[in-house]
């Protein structure tokens, strides 16, 4: 007598839904097979906002507060091999996204921390799809890096002039020289 098990595989799509805390109008809405990897998706990413593929980028497992728990890397980070790590090409969506209303962070230029918000919007049953596609693109993107200097600029500049400390008139000999050690001795204060 054969035992036939049967086990049943969920057909689905996952909508995920992204935003910019730096444009108000931007929106992408990204359809993914869950059992792609996080690769795709980064892939995917960049591909909608036409970001070039040069830069250390990662996601995010969030907590309900935005509060980082997971990483997955774009390349192999951790040495300790007493900690969990995630990279990209060998992370399925499904083994760390599962529930509706998950958030993620999407860091896309490290030097200043600036990402995308990223929910799972909608798991959409009985459906299926190979790979992933953008289904909504609103606004511009974010640059994808910052120019230091161009925002050095934007911001204005420290206007370092003999007034920035105080009192145009400032004279070193009226400083009071009390508490510096010179060099010769101790200094003067006392404890």
């Amino acid at each position: 007598m054969s035992i036939i098990a049967y086990y049943h595989v969920y057909i689905m799509i996952y909508k995920f839904t992204l935003i910019s805390d730096e444009v108000d109008n931007f929106v992408r809405e990204i359809q993914i097979n869950p059992e792609a990897t996080f690769f795709d998706f980064h892939e995917t990413i960049l591909k909608s906002v036409g970001y070039t593929d040069d830069q250390m980028t990662s996601f995010f497992i969030c907590d309900d507060d935005w509060e980082k728990e997971k990483e997955v890397t774009l390349e192999e980070m951790d040495t300790n091999p007493e900690m969990d790590s995630w990279v990209m090409r060998d992370t399925l969506i499904s083994e760390l996204v599962e529930d509706e209303k998950q958030k993620l962070l999407y860091v896309f230029d490290y030097m200043t921390e600036r990402c995308f918000f990223i929910e799972l919007t909608e798991i959409i049953t009985g459906k299926e799809m190979a790979g992933a596609r953008c289904t909504r693109k609103e606004g511009t993107p974010p640059k994808q890096t910052v120019d230091f200097e161009e925002l050095a600029a934007a911001s204005g500049s420290l206007d370092l002039d003999e007034n920035f400390y105080g009192d145009q008139d400032f004279d070193l000999d009226d400083f009071d020289l009390d508490g510096f050690d010179l060099g010769e001795g101790k200094p003067s204060y006392e404890e």
